[in-house]
């Protein structure tokens, strides 16, 4: 399969449940045509960073197929698939949105689209109406339960998310006008071309632009302290949709400033921008442990545990080095694989006990057997604690920023982890050990639910496999494909 092809299937496979499924109005119809589409688009993505000829670029340009940018499609397209199975289960419960179904798939496909579509871009001004479009689709799924809360969420995702992502236009502006001494009044900046002005560029332009380009992507990434409006919007939004706001949408946002921060180590300018991205990775792995420990509601207690993985991966990305760049993808894929397993693991709990709160979960073990032996596996995994692939991607991590000039952040990385896994685990075991507040209920043998938690229990089983194996295996290939990421960053000698 020739690359055209394989991103002509990849992006255009979405289109099709947006366009048939709005056309049709069926909820069945919909539900089955957008897992026949997910499941396409992984098996179209997975090879992508593996494929030979990298980098490519297509449409005079516009796009480009590299294996750091392939690397987070793949991520993306393993969560829309986990997604969509459980979105079968979960969204059938509620007889009264059967209607809006349709409009509700059609939704998380254009949302998988234009993840899709912006690790890919070239353009860094296409890239930001990339990144903007993956806020707007995904507003509407955030506030598509209609109540207060998820509407509020919704407003402040936009409103905060909006503000942050307008900071990093005007970076980006600030970077095409450092270009302009190089290559004049007009050209196309593209991530080549500015890593390629980047060493003639005036510094000051260089470094208020990668600082702009932090914030506002950063914000997207749900970096502290711009990640406020993140709690929210994962906690509000429908299970599955806090599996993709998390395990994939925050990748995207990463990469670009990923890509930035090559451009100011291009320039010998690289002291600043990384001392920047390692203070928010700090921060925000010490807002996540503040308010783990003292969280109430479960999805919250999941949204703060994505802020704290955030930062692991600002680190990895900050420390550079082929061993920081490597633990950072690594640690990119295991978060996209754990992290949908517990959002789907808190989804069945509030179904179950009709409660948001983690006081109101008791007896977990009684309760689902199944379900609650996945979801307890996934929150050990989360953790960073071993055999699971987490731990390998925090050690090396760890290992980057013990050997070079970070050691004080590798130091409180550690500490914060440490009290990170004890404050996470503790509610677990408050879940699954104390008594029943209620009588159990076994909805996992209830005859007439078998066939809903089927779909429901699935997808948590899916992914602990690989982290897992990943726990226990790097496999060759990919750190090969780490250290050829790493040098097209410029974090080889």
């Amino acid at each position: 399969m020739s690359l055209t092809t394989r991103l002509l299937i990849l992006l255009l496979a979405p289109v099709l449940v947006v366009v048939l499924g709005l056309a049709v109005r069926r909820a069945r119809f919909s539900e089955y045509l957008n897992l026949v589409v997910s499941g396409v688009v992984v098996w179209v993505a997975c090879p992508l960073p593996f494929l030979a000829g990298l980098p490519a670029t297509l449409l005079d340009g516009y796009l480009i197929v590299d294996p750091l940018g392939g690397w987070v499609v793949m991520c993306v397209a393993v969560v829309y698939l986990l997604s969509s199975i459980y979105a079968i289960g979960y969204m059938r419960h509620d007889v009264r949105r059967q209607a809006q179904l349709p409009l509700f798939y059609a939704l998380l496909a254009g949302f998988a689209l234009t993840m899709l579509v912006a690790p890919l871009v070239n353009s860094i001004g296409v890239y930001w109406i990339a990144i903007e479009l993956t806020t707007l689709v995904s507003t509407f799924l955030v506030g598509f339960e209609r109540n207060a809360e998820s509407m509020e969420a919704a407003w402040k995702y936009i409103i905060v998310v909006s503000s942050g992502i307008s900071l990093a236009l005007l970076g980006t502006t600030l970077l095409y006008w450092g270009g302009t001494f190089v290559y004049g009044e007009t050209y196309q900046l593209t991530w080549a071309s500015l890593v390629h002005a980047a060493p003639q560029m005036p510094p000051v332009l260089l470094k208020m632009g990668f600082l702009l380009t932090l914030i506002g992507y950063g914000t997207k990434v749900g970096l502290a302290p711009m990640h406020t409006w993140l709690p929210d919007a994962h906690s509000e939004g429908p299970a599955p949709v806090s599996a993709m706001l998390s395990g994939a949408l925050l990748n995207t946002a990463m990469v670009g400033i990923v890509r930035f921060l090559a451009a100011t180590d291009a320039a010998g300018q690289g002291a600043l921008p990384h001392t920047a991205l390692i203070i928010l990775g700090v921060l925000s792995l010490l807002v996540g442990a503040l308010f783990i420990v003292r969280q109430t509601q479960i999805k919250r207690l999941m949204a703060y545990s994505s802020v704290e993985h955030m930062g692991v991966l600002a680190l990895g990305f900050g420390f550079g080095g082929p061993l920081g760049v490597a633990g950072a993808l690594y640690h990119m894929l295991n978060h996209s694989l754990a992290k949908p397993l517990l959002f789907f693991g808190a989804g069945n709990a509030m179904h179950r006990y009709g409660s948001k709160r983690i006081d109101d979960m008791r007896g977990v073990w009684q309760v689902f057997p199944v379900s609650g032996a996945l979801w307890l596996c996934g929150a050990v995994a989360i953790t960073g604690a071993p055999p699971f692939g987490m731990f390998l991607s925090e050690v090396a991590i760890l290992r980057a920023g013990w050997a070079g000039p970070y050691l004080w952040a590798a130091i409180v990385m550690l500490v914060l982890l440490i009290v990170i896994f004890v404050a996470f685990l503790n509610h677990f075991r408050a879940m699954y050990l104390a008594d029943p507040i209620v009588v159990p209920v076994n909805r996992e043998t209830d005859e007439h639910e078998r066939w809903y938690t089927a779909w429901r229990v699935l997808p948590m089983a899916l992914p602990l496999v690989p982290l897992l194996l990943l726990g226990v295996w790097w496999p060759a290939s990919w750190a090969a494909l780490f250290h050829t990421i790493a040098n097209a960053l410029g974090a080889t000698p």
